[in-house]
């Protein structure tokens, strides 16, 4: 089972941002990217957000980095761990412009890069661009066709749907990888089916454990159902209750999972019983010091019991 981790810093929404990440900035991220990676995780990830409006300010805040910026800079300084953006939301977008900035991304990191997806929650976004809130399903679906085609191995790729249509128009770089990683956001009926039926992954949005199997077994019909077989194996996610490797100082909270660590890795091997392929992992921290000692721990004391 492998284990990511969505990154501090470039996201700030009062669900789940430490007081100490206000006043963090580029050097903070740097440091806690390259903690993964020597630490073995399968990912950084980054979120997506364009412009936040007033009433939404005050509970999700405007600290919202750019997830290709924000990717990108991190490939320079790490060497292996891999890219994710959890989720970009790509109706946004025209596919061309979001294959340009990813197929170049993944080009640059030498094919590190995992695309995530998601439909988009904030209607203003959608407004000010001019993209169709109301549609932004549909549309995504479509999105998803178009970006497996737009960065396949085509220098010239082709697609003809509803919203988007286009033919001979060239991109260069390619990507890295034949075939990226393409996954799919959100935990609600439609996300689930467009997950199983379009992706090559699942990435829920917060099911707490007794949830996912129902989750997990609605995927593997649909799958079965659908005939889907792209050769690609199917990455189920899922993300985990907050975590403190050791016997905490201080008040981490009720539902943080605390112990030495192979006790929480007895804990977080439950996640692979229901059938989670990686798990994105979240600690509880006072400062970026804490944080990257924290990663450091779950990788040497934690990961090898998983």
């Amino acid at each position: 089972m492998e284990y990511g981790i969505q990154l501090p810093v470039q996201s700030q929404s009062t669900l789940y941002t430490e007081p100490w990440e206000a006043g963090a900035g580029p050097a903070d991220l740097v440091a806690v990217a390259r903690a993964a990676d020597r630490a073995g995780f399968a990912y950084v990830a980054c979120c997506d957000h364009i412009a936040i409006p007033r009433r939404l300010a005050g509970a999700m805040s405007t600290v919202w980095y750019d997830p290709v910026a924000t990717l990108a800079h991190l490939a320079a300084v790490t060497e292996r761990v891999r890219l994710l953006s959890h989720v970009a939301v790509v109706g946004l977008r025209h596919p061309l412009l979001t294959a340009k900035q990813y197929a170049t991304l993944d080009h640059l990191s030498g094919g590190r890069l995992i695309l995530g997806v998601g439909a988009g929650h904030v209607r203003e976004e959608f407004e000010v661009l001019g993209a169709d809130f109301e549609r932004r399903g549909a549309v995504l679906d479509e999105t998803i066709d178009a970006l497996r085609a737009a960065l396949g191995p085509e220098e010239f790729p082709e697609h003809h749907g509803k919203s988007y249509d286009f033919e001979g128009l060239g991109q260069r770089p390619r990507p890295a990888q034949p075939r990226v990683p393409l996954w799919v956001g959100g935990s609600s009926p439609a996300a689930v089916r467009r997950a199983a039926l379009k992706g090559d992954g699942w990435l829920p949005q917060g099911d707490p454990r007794d949830r996912l199997p129902a989750q997990i077994e609605r995927i593997r019909r649909i799958r079965d159902a659908g005939a889907t077989s792209s050769g690609v194996p199917f990455t189920i996610g899922a993300l985990t209750e907050p975590l403190y490797v050791g016997a905490p100082a201080w008040d981490v909270g009720p539902r943080t999972l605390t112990g030495p660590g192979e006790a929480l890795a007895a804990s977080l091997r439950a996640y692979r019983a229901m059938g989670v392929d990686q798990i994105q992992v979240r600690f509880r921290c006072r400062d970026r010091a804490e944080l990257t000692d924290q990663i450091e721990a779950f990788g040497a004391e934690t990961a090898p019991h998983l």
